[in-house]
């Protein structure tokens, strides 16, 4: 186990080591590929209800793609998380200004006093973020664990969809026994289809 963790960390080291040598307005341009094919994407289109996450670190920026899921009238769903309880809430934002506030690990998280519980059952797509995918649906993500508790409560007919920047897809992600698998992943430039 200490073994994958150690590949883990050699992984977003690399991955860290790329993205320094990335200027913003490349970051940029490939951000709107992503969110192009997002909004392109059938499963995507046809979701009513759908799972977000407001970025950290090097995960694709999503601050676009939360203000127009609103132009596309969909129920905008994202994670609160409890640290001490190593617990995901999920809860509906009908305003990105006045329905967020910073959780605990410093990102921008609904306000649990403003927003409202949505049930597993009612999530059509699930967008989970990650540092680093393989076509398999390998992923890292931050190293807490929510999101691969997260997966396995989501119904089967959910689709999960990472989003990542092509120089995020490595060959292999080591993957542990708890760690869980996304469905597809789009990037700047494909789709990819779990193998």
């Amino acid at each position: 186990m200490e073994e994958i963790r150690g590949k883990k960390g050699e992984i977003i080291n690399n991955i860290s080591k790329i993205f320094s040598k990335l200027s913003a307005n490349n970051i940029s341009e490939k951000t709107r590929s992503i969110e192009k094919r997002l909004f392109e994407f059938a499963n995507f289109i046809e979701a009513k209800t759908s799972l977000l996450y407001i970025n950290s670190g090097y995960e694709v920026v999503t601050k676009d793609i939360l203000k127009r899921c609103f132009d596309y009238n969909k129920t905008v769903v994202l994670p609160s998380f409890n640290f001490e309880m190593q617990k995901i809430s999920l809860l509906k934002v009908d305003n990105l200004k006045t329905g967020l506030k910073r959780g605990e690990n410093g990102i921008l998280e609904p306000d649990t006093s403003k927003c409202k519980t949505v049930p597993i059952q009612f999530i059509d797509i699930a967008i989970i973020p990650g540092f680093a995918f393989d076509e398999k649906g390998g992923r890292i993500g931050s190293g807490d664990g929510f999101y691969d508790r997260l997966i396995p409560m989501l119904p089967v007919t959910t689709r999960k969809v990472g989003l990542a920047y092509e120089s995020q897809i490595i060959q292999q992600v080591p993957m542990e026994s708890h760690d869980k698998h996304v469905d597809i992943i789009i990037t700047e430039n494909r789709i990819i289809y779990k193998i």
